[in-house]
């Protein structure tokens, strides 16, 4: 690779995509066995080895990035289309979740009692916690903004302030998003109405984990001086996905909290 004559990344040989597939795989199943037996073993050892393999497969990345120098301008481009492709696809992936609430709730059916939320269920008030949650997300928006501009005009110590303010918010997000859920009424079996709630506000909540995962890898990466003012695109990938996050959660909060309720 030290002579190489073209601009392209030719990966090396990565065991980390079989096994990431596997504990995946692991996963899956034991979220599978907890919910038939009531036993979590299998679900926490996926999860365990999925935690650890991605560890080891960001480090590979970052190394590539940061010390190798393999993510030249043509690589770097191919990285944001894979991004934006991504992005794209969630977007289809939560149509799906809205398209799915506003057909049940614009003609709710006999079962459901003909009527939207169906009797019986206790909605949130959504001028209290999901309020909340909305201004943190809004505000968390603004402070990976800031890190980004300050990334750009070389001021480190306010990126690693405003980017630690970023991670910060996004906890404090999912604390008061599993508070919500234990406070909750109801539960994802009660009616299409359960199902469309737990269903849209719970893989939302698991992008928030992972967008601030992502965020937290690169406030790590940067105090380690792997970011420079021109060449920071992992930071840039997981700033376009929190606001992908951001946009998503105001849609859930008109729609379902708001309207919905």
């Amino acid at each position: 690779m030290s002579n190489k004559n073209h601009p392209f990344h030719l990966v090396d040989v990565s065991p980390w995509p079989i096994l990431g597939s596997l504990s995946a795989l692991i996963m899956m199943s034991g979220i599978i066995k907890w919910f038939h037996f009531f036993n979590n073993s299998l679900m926490l050892m996926g999860m365990a080895t999925m935690l650890m393999i991605m560890y080891q497969w960001w480090r590979d990345i970052s190394r590539e990035a940061s010390f190798q120098g393999l993510h030249t301008y043509t690589v770097t481009m191919g990285l944001r289309w894979g991004m934006v492709l991504f992005i794209t696809s969630e977007v289809f992936f939560f149509l799906s979740f809205f398209w799915s609430f506003f057909h049940n709730s614009l003609s709710p059916n006999i079962e459901l009692g003909m009527a939207w939320p169906p009797k019986g269920v206790e909605t949130f008030n959504p001028i209290q916690i999901p309020l909340l949650n909305t201004l943190i997300l809004l505000t968390s928006g603004i402070t990976v903004t800031w890190a980004h501009h300050s990334l750009m005009e070389n001021n480190m110590k306010q990126a690693t302030q405003s980017l630690l303010f970023t991670v910060i918010l996004g906890l404090y997000f999912s604390a008061l998003q599993g508070y919500e859920y234990l406070e909750s009424s109801f539960s994802i079996s009660d009616a299409a109405y359960g199902s469309s709630f737990f269903v849209a506000t719970g893989f939302h909540g698991i992008h928030v984990i992972i967008g601030t995962t992502f965020l937290l890898v690169c406030l790590l990466r940067h105090m380690n001086n792997q970011f420079s003012q021109i060449h920071h695109f992992g930071f840039e990938a997981a700033a376009w996905y929190w606001h992908f996050v951001d946009v998503v959660w105001l849609f859930l909060y008109i729609s379902i909290y708001w309207w919905g309720s």
